[in-house]
């Protein structure tokens, strides 16, 4: 973590906060135009990241949901209007991409070795995570907003880590506004939110990965203001199991690892919860049923496929044409 002083930061210049969060980093670069206390905002912002993490992280026994995880079917449980606000829309996306996207994933993604649990596939865990899957998660998961609580109508394990890294972004963009401060990107992983444009007027300009993996490159630039934008691929986390390579994203209609040409798929959307949990829900459908799903809803997407060895824009949007008015290969 930086060392900030309680001094005011003097307008017009470029600075960026970071810190640790959810096994990896935040960070928030800031064009200042009026004076802000960069020591107070950094500390507000290491508390909103560190609350959705407290709410929302599988790892940890005593976050929100795995209180949620641990209660009986039926049993009503009292949780934070963050995570509703998160459940909400996890199943709404459930809903909206025909299972593609899928809170309740959490015991096969412990069962293939990707959670707290264990390491490596376990045959009998997958079986049972299997068999337990519920065939729609918006109907075994009930919201009571007003009452500020959930209750589960199925045995169920829920996994909220295709969603909750987006959300944190969310929540860095408020804190920002909160603070007056208009110009500014916000980042956790492949999860991204500009706050206005930069002080100059121009774009913040965020890097497009090249999804290789064991390397670090960049496919293009997109132009980002006053929009979010999440990227989910196949390449970063992974599993070596006998000389096959298992993704860590659970396709939950095949109740296994995600397993087609996709690279990666990158979405845009106001928030970045949405883009978060959309990406994942493409990446999971594949080229074919998440263009259409994606041209139905007309969302901004660019898929990276994989094509006879080589990887191939197919894009939507505000990538369409194969991405050439927002990306640069």
């Amino acid at each position: 973590m930086p060392k900030m002083s309680s001094e005011a930061a003097a307008p017009g210049r470029r600075m960026t906060l970071h810190g640790p969060t959810m096994g990896t980093r935040w960070s928030v670069s800031i064009d200042v135009g009026n004076a802000v206390d960069l020591s107070a905002l950094q500390q507000t912002l290491a508390v909103a990241v560190e609350q959705v993490d407290q709410q929302m992280s599988p790892w940890k026994p005593d976050s929100d949901l795995a209180r949620l995880n641990r209660a009986a079917v039926g049993e009503w449980v009292a949780l934070p209007a963050e995570m509703l606000e998160v459940l909400d829309c996890a199943l709404d996306v459930n809903r909206l991409s025909a299972g593609a996207f899928d809170p309740c994933v959490g015991a096969l993604v412990d069962a293939w070795g990707f959670g707290a649990v264990r390491d490596a596939p376990d045959a009998q865990a997958i079986r049972l995570a299997r068999e337990a899957m519920p065939v729609a998660a918006h109907e075994c998961i009930e919201l009571d907003g007003p009452a500020g609580r959930a209750r589960k109508h199925s045995p169920l394990q829920l996994d909220l880590c295709g969603i909750a890294k987006g959300y944190a972004v969310d929540r860095m963009a408020l804190v920002l506004q909160q603070h007056g401060v208009r110009h500014a990107l916000a980042a956790l992983d492949g999860e991204l939110r500009a706050v206005g444009a930069q002080a100059s007027g121009k774009p913040w300009a965020v890097a497009l990965e090249r999804p290789e993996a064991g390397r670090r490159a960049v496919h293009g630039v997109i132009a980002l203001e006053d929009l979010a934008v999440a990227t989910s691929g196949d390449y970063r986390r992974y599993l070596d199991v006998e000389g096959a390579r298992l993704a860590h994203t659970m396709d939950p209609r095949r109740r296994a690892p995600v397993r087609n040409m996709v690279a990666s798929v990158t979405v845009l959307a106001r928030t970045c919860m949405r883009a978060d949990a959309w990406a994942t829900a493409l990446l999971v459908a594949g080229a074919d049923e998440g263009l259409a799903m994606a041209q139905g809803m007309r969302m901004d997407v660019l898929y990276l496929l994989r094509r006879a060895e080589r990887l191939t824009e197919v894009g939507l949007g505000r990538f369409d044409q194969s991405g050439h008015n927002s990306t640069n290969s």
